[in-house]
């Protein structure tokens, strides 16, 4: 079996794909990218058993039909020095030995049976179906992933949680102290379901989309997912049991409301964040048109406060809030100005872009910190 094909085009696909492979394998066939050849062009294949991607590349020499196993470090290792150029694999299909053939040289090593590699479970009938924009996915699990728990007695707050209802697909992730909710009106069906996307899955699409745009079309049932995008295929265990009910938390009437410009509240808050202490607690005092930052640490008998300016509409306030998770809210939002929406210090406080499109709503919401005044 002869085929040539072009080298940055493979090492790239190889990279996104090696991200599959867990550094310790239960089944040493599973270190391996499996390469399948028909029909013009190559697919491969990177599992850990439980999430499996697949991507396809198009191949000369069409007639060739086959499929082989290549452990991961040797093939990662083989191209990552190598200009582009045509890469010519020349497959001898019964004692498994490939030769690479590139334009000063040749690679010499042995594959592994292509047999042993196990298969996909499809997804079965009755299937649900969500056909969404591949850049919207992309930002939205963006947005997300960084609210995501890592809680073993929760572990459905580990994943990111897709709620498809008939007005709105929502995708939210929440670790009990902050929360994210996208919702997409363009994206609904009369029919609702749900289900709970894994971290790792999540961070592999979150990688991949984006680049080729179209549409990501996702199936799903109780148990497994099948993610389709351009010319690849993700398929993934899902995590099992009841998400909370989020919308529950959400405050429905905060009437005092802050207006600020995004990265300004950023860099106040790095600069007052490093005096606070351990807990990274930060005073916001709000009165007026202005909003001051407190931070202290008694402990090492050092502190720091700074004022900017703001617009804020509602009752003189002073309210805690843990200074990196409020940094991670705001450097995961990607608008001008924000709207902190607050009730009480005892209550959550609501983030939202000022201004929003009609299509997409987004929110983000933060538990207080404790003040001892």
């Amino acid at each position: 079996m002869r085929f040539t094909l072009s080298s940055s085009e493979l090492n790239a696909q190889l990279q996104t794909l090696s991200k599959v492979i867990n550094s310790k394998n239960t089944l040493a066939i599973l270190d391996c990218f499996l390469f399948e050849v028909s029909h013009g062009k190559m697919t491969i294949t990177a599992s850990d058993s439980e999430t499996v991607m697949t991507t396809s590349i198009a191949i000369e020499d069409a007639e060739v039909e086959g499929k082989f196993a290549i452990p991961n470090r040797t093939i990662l290792d083989a191209l990552r020095e190598l200009p582009e150029q045509p890469l010519t694999f020349d497959i001898d299909p019964v004692n498994l030995t490939i030769k690479v053939l590139y334009q000063n040289g040749m690679y010499n090593f042995t594959a592994m049976n292509a047999d042993e590699y196990p298969h996909i479970q499809p997804i079965g009938e009755g299937a649900s179906v969500i056909t969404i924009d591949a850049n919207i996915l992309s930002s939205n699990i963006s947005r997300s992933i960084f609210a995501t728990a890592q809680d073993e007695l929760r572990p459905v707050m580990n994943g990111i949680y897709f709620d498809l209802t008939p007005d709105s697909l929502a995708i939210v992730a929440s670790d009990g102290h902050k929360l994210v909710r996208n919702k997409n009106y363009t994206v609904k069906s009369e029919t609702p379901a749900a289900f709970i996307l894994q971290k790792k899955p999540a961070t592999l699409l979150k990688n991949v989309l984006g680049k080729d745009g179209g549409d990501v079309v996702i199936k799903f049932d109780s148990r497994n997912a099948e993610i389709t995008f351009g010319e690849g295929k993700l398929c993934c265990r899902l995590i099992e049991g009841r998400y909370p009910n989020y919308n529950s938390v959400i405050p429905q009437n905060n009437p005092n409301e802050l207006t600020i410009d995004r990265k300004v509240l950023i860099s106040a808050l790095r600069r007052v964040l490093p005096f606070a202490s351990g807990t990274q607690l930060i005073r916001l005092n709000l009165d007026g048109g202005k909003l001051e930052l407190k931070s202290e640490d008694l402990d090492f008998a050092t502190s720091a406060q700074e004022k900017v300016m703001c617009d804020y509409n509602g009752r003189p306030m002073s309210i805690g809030f843990k200074g990196g998770s409020l940094t991670e809210i705001l450097n995961n939002l990607d608008c001008e100005q924000i709207t902190l929406r607050l009730s009480d210090p005892s209550r959550a406080g609501v983030i939202v872009p000022t201004t929003q499109t009609d299509d997409e709503e987004v929110l983000m919401l933060i538990m207080p910190m404790l003040l001892n005044d």
